[in-house]
């Protein structure tokens, strides 16, 4: 299996009213993209669509079985710890950041750069 090239687009949804269809507002979803092991956490919030690394840097449980907070946070579902879904940063910095990917929404449709 090969590696997807760096800044590839995906594309997930058709439109934004099909991207605000599929993902419920705050509640975290697991994403596989072809070409890629580690799955990405699709997180629907007030202020856009989010996507992080899935699995939380402390203990590695999978961040899209966790909540979205009003805070545009993603919150793991063993520890509670918290993710800022803009930069990745954890909010009391007592583990590493989450990667996170650009999503874009186009005239065309929703895409994914990873």
């Amino acid at each position: 299996m090969t590696e997807p090239t760096p800044n590839q687009q995906h594309k997930l949804f058709d439109s934004l009213a099909a991207a605000e269809q599929a993902l419920p507002l705050g509640k975290p979803q697991k994403l596989y993209i072809s070409g890629r092991a580690e799955a990405i956490c699709l997180v629907r919030t007030r202020k856009s669509i989010f996507a992080v690394q899935d699995n939380c840097p402390h203990l590695g449980e999978s961040l899209s079985k966790g909540t979205a907070n009003y805070l545009d946070e993603v919150v793991c579902p063993w520890h509670s710890y918290r993710f800022s879904l803009l930069t990745g940063q954890e909010c009391n910095n007592r583990t590493t950041n989450l990667k996170t990917f650009v999503v874009e929404v186009k005239p065309d449709g929703v895409y994914l750069q990873v």
